[in-house]
């Protein structure tokens, strides 16, 4: 039996995935209302197939619970944030979970830590914790990092078919894993060391931040001699060796805004690239407001509250709000205006901001300047609804004409 600890964003598809390739499961949380809400046959999150998922693992014996359970096998995936001053990661849920594992786990369990963290987190945070009561690693205890790989919006795809990292301190613990994870993955399954491990994962959203930091800093200098960026790329991307991201209004979720920071805290004096690059992205959202302002100027605007934003979420046909550029512009504009922009998202469907719509028409309706923050589908098959407005595209998918850009 495996017992997965945290069914969030990660944990939940991850357990249901088990469970429904045969491996039993019992799936925790401390969040009474979210175990509930599974018990009673319902997923807590939109996700293209999780429901079907869902059917599949309740069929297979999935259970939930707020209890840890008496196993030989947990995988631990909980959030992992990190501080903003010191950009470090906060591995406090992550030591709890471990703590609480001790409780319960036989002699020669492996906990298997799923969550993110910056290179040296389990040596430096969670070995100690472990030692500290007593238990002997390799012995009494088994240490796995077996990071996630995944992106909400093609979650269950993913976690078939994306190729997994293993790391452990005993390669025989580790082909264990691997084979508990080829269970349900199709793709290339890697067994290294758990520092390896935990840097591949932070690099790998780097590398993705870092490129998109390019094209967005790109997008400010365009803007300053007033060239169409996205032509500019168009034509660099036509050479076999350029590959150049689209910009946007910034960057969120908890993999591409977060990890490259823990870089940043735990080498300020290196990470130099990478620190400058996170500050281009997280100036995305202020950048954009500035547009705004410069655009209602133009056409004679004074009311901002005319104006609205097209999405809550930080990426396409999700309902994931985690580090959302629209929330950091949300946030940045409360600080200079008193009154404020409009705001309305097809998949939020409680009200988590002030003056927000629930249906598109309405929210339409409202506003004669239109800010395209997400370009969820909605949004690209009812692009003639924009007709008459003034739009501010930040993803350049609308084709009506005099639309501005970033």
């Amino acid at each position: 039996m495996i017992n997965v600890i945290g069914l969030g964003y990660i944990g939940l598809p991850t357990a249901l995935m088990m469970a429904s390739h045969g491996v039993e499961v019992i799936g925790t949380d401390y969040n009474k209302e979210l175990v509930d809400t599974l018990n009673a046959g319902k997923t807590t999150f939109k996700e293209k197939g999780l429901d079907e998922l869902f059917d599949a693992a309740v069929k297979a014996g999935i259970r939930f619970t707020t209890e840890y359970q008496v196993t030989d096998t947990y995988i631990v995936s909980v959030p992992t944030p990190y501080d903003k001053f010191s950009k470090k990661v906060d591995a406090c849920y992550v030591v709890a979970a471990v703590k609480d594992v001790m409780k319960v786990c036989p002699k020669g369990a492996t906990i298997v830590i799923e969550s993110t963290v910056s290179p040296g987190t389990i040596e430096k945070y969670v070995r100690p914790v472990i030692e500290a009561d007593g238990f002997k690693i390799g012995e009494d205890l088994n240490l796995v990092h077996a990071p996630e790989r995944i992106i909400p919006g093609n979650m269950v795809y993913e976690l078939l078919h994306n190729n997994r990292t293993i790391g452990a301190d005993d390669r025989a613990v580790g082909e264990k894993i691997k084979e508990l994870y080829s269970s349900f993955c199709e793709g290339e399954i890697v067994v290294t060391d758990i520092r390896t491990a935990e840097m591949t994962k932070v690099v790998e959203n780097t590398f993705r931040a870092v490129n998109i930091a390019f094209a967005n800093e790109l997008a400010k200098i365009c803007r300053h001699d007033n060239m169409d960026v996205y032509e500019i790329i168009r034509i660099c991307n036509m050479h076999p060796r350029v590959n150049i991201l689209q910009p946007g209004p910034g960057v969120g979720g908890h993999c591409i805004s977060v990890d490259p920071w823990f870089l940043v805290g735990d080498y300020p004096s290196l990470a130099k690239v990478i620190d400058e690059s996170m500050r281009t992205n997280d100036g995305m959202p202020d950048f954009v407001l500035n547009r705004i302002y410069e655009i209602m100027k133009e056409n004679g605007m004074t009311d901002i509250a005319r104006v609205g934003l097209y999405g809550l979420t930080y990426k396409e046909n999700v309902d994931d709000m985690r580090e959302s550029p629209t929330l950091q512009l949300l946030e940045s504009q409360q600080r200079h205006l008193a009154a404020g922009l409009k705001v309305y998202d097809p998949f939020i469907e409680k009200d988590v901001v002030a003056n927000q719509y629930h249906d598109l028409d309405e929210f339409l309706a409202a506003v004669n300047f239109v800010v395209i923050m997400v370009k969820h589908n909605e949004i690209r098959e009812n692009m003639e609804k924009l007709a008459g407005k003034v739009v501010l595209d930040c993803h350049n998918i609308c084709g009506l004409p005099g639309v501005y850009h970033i």
